[in-house]
């Protein structure tokens, strides 16, 4: 494996280097100029923002291996600085880097409520649930200032219409005044994302999210709120985090959880370099091990994108994983599936014509 300078790593950033994007004609590396150059630290790398001007805001998708088929994601990119996350290569369509590009280089949606509004409005518009945190976490730091979430969150309210979150950020508990009403009428349900309890590695592989206990927080808070909350161990790392499946899932029923699930690690396309690179930063010694487990549950690759099996793998390994899980969620009640939303509740914003003909 190529050996990386760890210097090239910038404080509270998750990636090593900034590769350029798969559609690029140019790639470039940092090389040593004879002057000391990749000695000296670098400085902190500042986080950007542009405005994203879409027109529509409701994703759709017919994945099979997936409980959704409609997605709201209200910013592009993810200032958290996940290493392993399977959006950074969504940034390559921008002409921007999976790598340090994607976490400090973010697009907010700041007509996401008003886009969605108009969307629910339509006559021809069925309710069905949306899911928020599937793509980039809808509660990255920026949510504090833009609200945007909340601003979505404050529609599908008042339309009664349920709603399902991921995140890895305690900043959802802020909302748990609109989400405990939604979560008691089963019109809103949350899963905190937890990868470690070991709060060194988390800052390694996850340097802006929140810290595993505040995100256990999160759980307790929601939870009291009304809301169903679950966790959701991922991605497991085979040889790095998954001896603390169980200690994940005893703490999260602690907590207040009830319902659990997982995801093996994916690397697809930039992903297997940005983490290669990382594994040879931050854990030399385990690398090796970590790329042969992987690609034991891959079928000799670092990632097979087969539905259904890239969310869990196969082989022994993977199997063992898949029973281990299965068992620790029985042991500890985390196995309950009595989550279903409610559509019927859906009211029909009024049309922007409509509201003009009140006046």
């Amino acid at each position: 494996m190529t050996q990386i300078n760890y210097r090239l790593q910038r404080k509270g950033r998750g990636t090593v280097t900034n590769a350029s994007g798969r559609f690029e004609k140019h790639a470039y590396e940092a090389f040593d100029d004879g002057w000391g150059s990749l000695d000296e630290d670098l400085p902190p790398l500042k986080t950007e923002i542009s405005v994203d001007t879409t027109k529509t805001i409701i994703a759709r998708n017919q994945s099979p291996d997936v409980p959704f088929d409609r997605s709201i994601n209200p910013y592009r990119g993810c200032e958290h600085g996940c290493v392993y996350c399977f959006a950074r290569p969504t940034h390559a369509f921008l002409g921007l880097s999976p790598g340090q590009d994607f976490e400090s280089k973010l697009l907010v949606k700041p007509d996401a409520a008003r886009l969605l509004r108009s969307e629910l409005a339509r006559p021809g518009y069925r309710p069905r649930v949306i899911a928020m945190g599937t793509n980039t976490d809808p509660y990255q730091p920026i949510e504090r200032q833009h609200r945007i979430t909340r601003s979505v969150l404050d529609v599908l309210s008042e339309c009664r219409h349920p709603v399902g979150i991921v995140t890895k950020s305690a900043l959802i508990a802020r909302d748990a005044d609109i989400l405990g009403p939604m979560g008691q009428d089963k019109l809103a349900r949350a899963y905190l994302s937890i990868t470690t309890l070991d709060r060194d590695l988390a800052r390694r592989m996850e340097p802006r999210a929140s810290t595993p206990q505040r995100r256990l927080d999160a759980v307790k808070r929601l939870t009291e709120a009304g809301v169903d909350t679950g966790v959701l161990f991922a991605p497991i790392i085979p040889g790095l985090n998954d001896a603390e499946m169980e200690a994940v899932l005893e703490a999260a029923r602690d907590a207040g959880a009830t319902s659990a699930s997982y995801v093996l690690l994916r690397l697809p396309l930039e992903i297997k370099d940005l983490f290669r690179e990382w594994l040879e930063t931050h854990e030399p010694d385990r690398a090796r091990r970590v790329i042969s487990l992987i690609q034991d549950c891959r079928n000799g690759r670092d990632y097979d994108p087969k539905w259904r099996q890239r969310q869990v793998g196969t082989g022994p390994f993977a199997d063992m994983i898949s029973r281990r899980f299965g068992i620790a969620a029985r042991r500890l009640g985390l196995n309950r599936r009595n989550w279903v939303l409610d559509t019927r509740q859906f009211i029909r914003p009024a049309a922007d014509s409509d509201q003009l003909a009140l006046l």
